[in-house]
């Protein structure tokens, strides 16, 4: 495969990246992991074209861009159904689809979830930081898609066009719940407290972003005498500030911070609340670290099946 022109931007969308499933091994010299904010979409949309499951794909949010084939394609679109359509006619989501030369791929708006995800038989073409593609806009790393630009990478041709059985089909809603293991910062909140977060309705806020999505509830306490040393922040973990309204870290998070964090969203419920829309309810529950373990491996059994599936077709 060599380097070829993929796509031409007629319009960008609001915000149309590059994202894969991150960086690491580099939050200790201050550099943010970021990646994809919906992980599952993004492997499902790379087991359809038979990619390597980790590889980057555009990341388009709420308002889609519109993108000309400047060579036959074979794409797939998952996550948020976002009305995608090829020459304005639609096209499903969760299939290997083929793009002939000059067939423009565009998006009619908002149904459910917030972020689609396009991925190519082949490879998107930018630079790598740190042994990423993923942009971070926050510390400049790679950029959002912009208008009247060629998107360039190399592709190559399926044999087989397959779609995902509905029930693998994620099904995004605007009032869920979610599990979260506790702590690690317990000394921080009194056991009423504790107890009021997981029983309340949290609301997204509007000034929610890949960076984190603030939380609009009754205000968490702070007990007066709780300290804490700054530390490393995960994905999903959920910090407190001192106006008692919660933030849920999430991709394009800091790389440590000092607010006491009174639990973590368990991974394998983070696509769940990456596809919240501004004004989306979330209610918590605890689970153990033991079973947010096995729904983990569950999920990754999933997609490591789907993908030797796949391949055995390619």
């Amino acid at each position: 495969m060599s380097e070829q022109p993929l796509f031409y931007v007629h319009k960008s969308g609001i915000y149309t990246s590059l994202q894969d499933l991150g960086r690491y091994g580099y939050q200790q010299f201050g550099v943010p992991v970021s990646g994809a904010m919906d992980r599952y979409a993004l492997q499902l949309a790379n087991i359809l074209v038979g990619n390597k499951r980790d590889m980057a794909c555009l990341e388009v949010t709420l308002v889609g861009p519109t993108l000309e084939a400047l060579r036959e394609l074979n794409i797939a679109i998952t996550g948020a159904d976002l009305q995608p359509k090829i020459n304005s006619t639609a096209v499903p989501l969760y299939t290997t689809l083929t793009m002939k030369k000059g067939d423009t791929l565009s998006f009619g708006g908002y149904r459910n979830g917030v972020r689609s995800y396009i991925a190519i038989a082949g490879k998107y073409d930018s630079p790598s930081f740190f042994g990423s593609q993923s942009v971070d806009m926050q510390t400049g790393l790679g950029h959002i898609l912009e208008k009247e630009e060629t998107i360039y990478g190399s592709v190559r041709k399926l044999k087989n066009r397959i779609s995902l059985s509905p029930e693998l089909q994620p099904v995004y809603q605007q009032s869920i719940q979610v599990g979260v293991i506790e702590g690690p910062h317990f000394h921080c909140f009194s056991n009423e407290t504790r107890k009021d977060f997981f029983n309340q309705t949290h609301t997204i806020g509007a000034n929610s972003n890949r960076m984190g999505y603030r939380l609009e509830s009754p205000p968490i306490k702070i007990m007066k005498h709780a300290d804490n040393w700054t530390d490393a922040v995960p994905f999903g973990g959920i910090q407190v500030p001192p106006n008692g309204q919660p933030i849920i870290l999430m991709a394009d998070r800091q790389t440590t911070g000092g607010y006491p964090r009174i639990g973590t969203v368990m991974t394998a419920d983070l696509a769940k609340i990456a596809q919240l829309m501004p004004k989306g309810k979330v209610r918590f529950y605890p689970i153990s670290i033991e079973e947010a373990q096995q729904r983990l491996i569950a999920i990754e059994k999933q997609l490591h099946q789907l993908a030797i599936f796949r391949e055995g077709l390619a």
